[in-house]
């Protein structure tokens, strides 16, 4: 069973950064692909950026695109999600989600139904 937590998350002022991690026991496998997602009050969960199990395919969304970095350190069980110039509008509670995947490991999944495991998330408040 694969457990995940993030953290990183907290108070950070609009054009700030901010690095979450998701870290799993089971992630040094290299068999899992693994997304972040978002969901602010009152709004639908949405995907923020995925990453494959190789690590080398990777998408983000186009709301974080081009400041949201994703990145995964296989060895220190970790996932990242590296944020720059964040913006009021990326608070939200932050979350990782984990699937095992089979085949070449080369697959980046954007929707949440491809996920079987979740951490509990970690909040982001951007606000000066």
């Amino acid at each position: 069973q694969l457990q995940l937590v993030e953290s990183g998350g907290g108070l950070v002022q609009p054009g700030g950064s901010l690095r979450l991690s998701c870290i799993g026991s089971a992630l040094a496998s290299g068999y899992y692909a693994v997304g972040w997602f978002r969901q602010a009050p009152g709004k639908e969960r949405e995907g923020v950026s995925c990453i494959s199990a190789t690590g080398h395919t990777t998408n983000t969304a186009d709301s974080v695109k081009g400041r949201f970095t994703i990145s995964r350190d296989n060895a220190a069980n970790t996932v990242y999600l590296q944020m720059h110039n964040v913006k009021p509008e990326d608070t939200a509670f932050y979350y990782c989600a984990a699937r095992f995947d089979y085949g070449p490991g080369n697959v980046c999944y954007d929707v949440e139904s491809e996920y079987t495991y979740w951490g509990q998330g970690t909040q982001v408040t951007v606000s000066s």
